[in-house]
């Protein structure tokens, strides 16, 4: 037996030799109550980017044309498709796989009309002439492409790089990298089109199986996108600045290390009560000038909404908010920019009410200073065909399309990758979602490999396999 060894002779003497064990275990019970405490006070607090080099944008406003916006109307002029108005397709071309074109159809060309515009001489549809005097600071892609033609899957891909639900959407992949810099407001916003959900629904926009906290916050349609932001009658600030430390000394005391859920849900009453106190301001646009209010088009019945909820975007960014998506189109079919009967009544509704609103946000953005620092982000989920779909209208189409980037250190003034004569397919350089999304990380200083979680035993990403940067616009 080692000489050092002595077995003890009372039990007093045993709980002196054992205090040390004891102690040991009460102070790591400590430190992991300490450590969760720790969580719950900033969870969302700004983290430093992969790549300082990188990073030139801040926040992100993502421009949402629910339901695919045609290319073949909007950015992508097609003289042959014109010429070749009423006949089948040429089998040069290649196939397509459609939901609804019959095997009959025939090209159908478009009635818009295509100028070139600012100093870059873009061609832009007479659909979109306030998009069009931005023309400058604007790069589209004109081929872009994804893998689904149906509504739902092709949302979920080009939120969150997946095709079906269940998976992080860009904007819980950006606060979970960068966190935020608004300490009184959501991290991560979503405003919805008053006009109803969309085919992918809410899980589209959700944080998937990232931890609660990088869920995004649904703010309501209409002239009140938070209810209850003032105090209730007859109760005092002070009073409920108590009810809320008591509510977090309750929780706290019971709650367990990695607790996510209940991490988020004390996030969450920090954050309502931060509202109530700082937040009202943000939603009164009364304090807007004349001139910016008009230049969203509030107050006129046709672009009050969508301008109204562009001129949030930009309040919201101005104050820290990561990352907004604002929603053009909603509720079932022809509501969104979904133009199977007829693309003409479609796209003049449609682009009526969110183009002034658009092109104010990029105009406002920019004389704030606020677009170096704000990467904005125009597109649906897919385009529409080139051929046509009962007499008027077209169908989905996802393989090839136009979206646009602006701001946040992208090189505005150019158009990129093209498709081909009749706007079938993306030919030339094509760019997938998962590089747009690529992209997006490469100028918020993310680097796609390094934005990692671990999940079911695997380092899951946005961009699942590996994206590429769209370089000609970076």
């Amino acid at each position: 037996m080692p000489e050092h060894f002595r077995f003890t002779r009372n039990r007093r003497e045993f709980l002196c030799d054992a205090f040390c064990g004891f102690g040991t275990l009460a102070f790591a019970s400590m430190l992991a109550r300490e450590d969760a405490r720790a969580a719950v006070r900033n969870p969302l607090a700004p983290k430093p980017p992969h790549t300082p080099d990188t990073a030139k944008a801040k926040s992100v406003i993502f421009l949402f044309m629910a339901g695919g916006p045609s290319h073949l109307e909007t950015f992508d002029p097609k003289p042959l498709l014109n010429k070749l108005d009423g006949q089948k397709r040429p089998a040069a071309f290649g196939e397509a796989k459609y939901q609804f074109i019959s095997k009959n159809a025939v090209l159908m060309g478009t009635k818009r009309t295509f100028q070139k515009h600012g100093a870059s001489g873009i061609d832009v549809s007479d659909l979109l002439p306030h998009i069009a005097e931005c023309v400058d600071d604007l790069a589209v892609i004109r081929s872009c492409h994804g893998d689904m033609v149906v509504h739902s899957a092709a949302q979920y891909q080009l939120m969150t790089g997946r095709v079906i639900p269940g998976f992080p959407s860009m904007g819980s992949w950006v606060i979970y990298g960068l966190g935020t810099e608004a300490e009184s407001l959501p991290a991560y916003v979503v405003l919805p089109d008053p006009k109803g959900a969309l085919e992918a629904g809410q899980p589209m926009y959700g944080n998937g199986f990232l931890p609660a906290i990088y869920q995004p916050s649904m703010f309501r349609p209409g002239r009140r996108p938070v209810l209850n932001l003032d105090l209730p009658a007859g109760v005092a600030l002070e009073d409920r600045k108590k009810t809320l430390s008591l509510l977090r000394r309750l929780n706290e005391a019971i709650m367990q290390p990695g607790d996510e859920e209940f991490e988020a849900r004390i996030n969450a009453y920090d954050l309502a009560f931060k509202m109530q106190t700082e937040a009202p301001a943000i939603f009164d646009l009364s304090t807007e000038s004349q001139e910016t209010l008009e230049l969203y088009g509030i107050g006129r019945q046709t672009t009050d909404d969508y301008g109204r909820r562009c001129l949030l975007a930009r309040r919201l960014v101005e104050r820290g908010v990561r990352f907004v998506c604002v929603v053009s189109g909603g509720g079932p079919g022809n509501l969104q920019w979904d133009a199977h009967q007829d693309i003409e009544e479609n796209h003049l509704r449609m682009a009526a009410q969110s183009d002034q609103p658009c092109g104010a946000l990029i105009k406002d953005l920019k004389r704030r200073g606020l677009l170096d620092s704000t990467l904005v982000m125009w597109g649906g989920e897919f385009g529409r065909s080139p051929e046509a779909e009962g007499g008027q209208g077209r169908d989905h189409h996802n393989l090839g399309f136009s979206m646009w980037l602006a701001g946040g250190g992208i090189k505005g003034g150019q158009v990129v990758g093209a498709t081909d004569e009749i706007g079938l397919h993306a030919v030339e350089k094509p760019y997938h979602f998962r590089d747009v999304h690529t992209t997006i990380l490469h100028q918020l200083g993310l680097n796609q490999d390094a934005l990692s979680y671990m999940h079911l035993g695997r380092k899951e990403r946005l961009t699942e396999v590996h994206g590429h940067v769209i370089q000609e616009i970076v």
